[in-house]
């Protein structure tokens, strides 16, 4: 399956991450962080119900095994950690310039290890140059 089956989506993700940054780093210090966590999981938990019931009223069938609804609460949990760990990083006065990018890409550089060493994804070279570049630009927004 090439980039042009999922590109789009993943521009989209892209964008919504921004967006999301953007918006925690105004709320940071506005809100309290309990609440802004809440605020968030009332959002992702809305988009959830609708869309199920959306799949449901197009008679799309509800499936699941045990390794599905184990993974996608470690996606849940996971996404609160990261929500609860932006809010305490802008309170504290983190820069969203230098920040958010040593989070992502720091979460790129792990997340690429883990799909070579437990999923066996292909490695190249180019893929390795990839890295490279994208710890040396990590090094080269953090350290000013």
């Amino acid at each position: 399956m090439g980039p042009s089956s999922w590109i789009l989506y993943a521009s989209i993700a892209a964008l919504s991450l921004v967006v999301a940054d953007f918006c925690l780093k105004l709320a940071a210090g506005r809100i309290t962080s309990s609440l802004g966590v809440l605020l968030y999981g009332t959002c992702t938990f809305l988009t959830g119900l609708f869309w199920v019931l959306w799949d449901y009223s197009q008679g799309n069938a509800m499936r699941a095994d045990l390794a599905g609804i184990l993974s996608a609460v470690g996606v849940g949990i996971a996404f609160s950690a990261v929500t609860v760990s932006l809010y305490a990083t802008f309170t504290a006065g983190a820069p969203v310039s230098v920040a958010s990018p040593f989070i992502r890409l720091s979460g790129v550089v792990v997340v690429s290890l883990v799909g070579l060493v437990v999923l066996k994804e292909m490695l190249s070279i180019r893929y390795i140059i990839g890295m490279v570049l994208t710890v040396v630009g990590l090094y080269l927004i953090v350290v000013r």
